[in-house]
């Protein structure tokens, strides 16, 4: 797909790379938020893996798989992000948002709300497997190359991953359905 401009970047051409960054980018930018769920932290993840990609770019042997090689970069870069992050968050508490109830637009908001709750509480492995699966449509053995891991991991991942989403989601409902039945 992208061959051609590869070929010239790995020659040292720069707009042949700023190309390929301008083609790819907006891909790996979405594949970087939903891992990190933080949009500065994921902007600095793509940075990082497009710095690397073009360091490394003669490493490369066959152009046309590029976009796995730069997502397997690019993952590498989140969870290189997320140690960084939790450096300088491990003193910062989450304080709890009541919920409020209105109409049936925000009931939509509140149950993406808890989703996304539940998708934070998922390692970055797990996150990572779920992201390439669900939202990039791959299979379970094209996870497992793109990550560079082995296709027993990819499924056990893809099997945790979905149980703790399920159990943070049917814990937060029980959350919400208790701090709803509490007198006011």
């Amino acid at each position: 797909m992208h061959a051609a401009l590869v070929n010239q970047a790995k020659q040292g051409d720069r707009e042949a790379f700023d190309a390929l960054a301008r083609l790819t980018g907006d891909r790996c930018m979405a594949i970087a938020f939903r891992i990190l769920r933080d949009f500065d932290h994921a902007d600095d993840a793509v940075q990082t893996a497009l710095l690397s990609a073009w360091r490394d770019l003669r490493s490369l042997r066959d152009p046309e798989l590029f976009e796995p090689w730069l997502h397997r970069i690019l993952t590498n870069a989140c969870y290189a992000e997320a140690r960084r992050r939790r450096r300088w968050s491990e003193g910062i508490r989450v304080i709890p948002v009541e919920p409020v109830h209105g109409s049936d637009d925000f009931l939509t908001v509140e149950s993406r709300d808890l989703l996304d709750r539940a998708f934070r509480r998922l390692t970055l492995e797990q996150r990572a497997v779920l992201v390439f699966h669900h939202y990039l449509g791959l299979s379970l053995p094209e996870v497992a190359e793109r990550l560079g891991i082995p296709l027993g991991t990819v499924k056990s991942r893809m099997y945790h991953a979905k149980r703790a989403l399920r159990a943070g989601l049917d814990a937060d409902a029980r959350a919400t359905s208790a701090s709803q039945e509490r007198p006011a």
